[in-house]
């Protein structure tokens, strides 16, 4: 009896385990394949946001280049110095903007020409003076005039006049150096009429340019029939810019042309100043 009991309750509690099994499987019904995926669901995937963050960064720094990018291209596309004038220089008309050009170039070849003389005229007067004395007391007046010869400039030029007359006297000095002084102050201060002649020109030039540019922006609104902002605007400005080149020039000029009075001035008085030394030393040497 004991035995079968035994069994009997074997046989029950296998069955109840059973029963068990199924009745599970049979609630859930669920795949074991199906179960990863849900639970691969309910996991976050870390890659993915890292994957995420990099295509924001890529995006932001995408949206961060293009106007980078675009300022270069405007960088790029903006004109120079150079095209800039030559634009306006077209606007304005070649007829007087030609003219008004024609006599800034002539104006500073002159000037050019103007400075390189007067640098070369100009001479260290003490030091000729110190050569003239010692050459009178060494080897009398052939012996400075042979300095004098061999010197370069104005100052050089006036004391070997005034030493080739040293034999008729004080007087005869004092007059060949006086006259071969405004011969000399002649070449100083030749050409530069024409600079002043240029930097009054180029305004007037430039006034006459931008009247006639007002006369035919008058015709044109007198043919169009109407008075547009647009247009009396265009041939306003157009008409100007002569003006405005010609003053540009005069200014230019007008500085050119003060350099070279004040250098001129300056070897004048360095003329003066060395010729009224030359005649005390021929005074103390005699």
């Amino acid at each position: 009896m004991k035995k079968r009991f035994t069994l009997l309750t074997l046989i029950a509690f296998l069955s109840l385990g059973t029963f068990s099994v199924f009745a599970q499987n049979d609630s859930g019904n669920i795949p074991p394949g199906n179960s990863k995926s849900e639970e691969n669901k309910s996991i976050p995937n870390p890659n993915a946001k890292i994957d995420d963050v990099d295509k924001d960064n890529k995006g932001d720094s995408d949206k961060g280049d293009k106007p980078e990018k675009k300022k270069k291209k405007e960088v790029v596309e903006e004109d120079t110095f150079h095209q800039i004038i030559k634009q306006k220089f077209m606007e304005g008309g070649p007829e007087f903007m030609g003219i008004v050009l024609l006599c800034l170039i002539l104006g500073l070849a002159l000037a050019i020409e103007r400075i390189i003389y007067l640098n070369m005229a100009t001479t260290n007067s003490k030091k000729l003076l110190n050569k003239v004395n010692d050459a009178l007391k060494s080897g009398g007046v052939d012996a400075a005039k042979e300095v004098c010869r061999n010197t370069k400039g104005p100052v050089a030029s006036i004391f070997y006049q005034g030493l080739d007359r040293s034999d008729e006297g004080l007087e005869q000095v004092e007059k060949s150096i006086v006259a071969y002084g405004g011969v000399q102050m002649g070449l100083l201060e030749k050409g530069l009429s024409w600079i002043s002649l240029f930097i009054a020109l180029a305004p007037m030039l430039g006034f006459m340019g931008t009247v006639i540019g007002m006369i035919g922006a008058f015709d044109a609104i007198e043919a169009a029939g109407d008075i547009s902002p647009s247009l009396v605007a265009g041939g306003i400005k157009v008409a100007l810019l002569t003006t405005v080149f010609g003053l540009i020039v005069a200014m230019i000029l007008q500085v050119f042309y003060n350099y070279l009075i004040s250098k001129v001035d300056s070897i004048v008085n360095d003329m003066e100043d060395a010729s009224i030394k030359l005649v005390d030393i021929l005074v103390n040497n005699k």
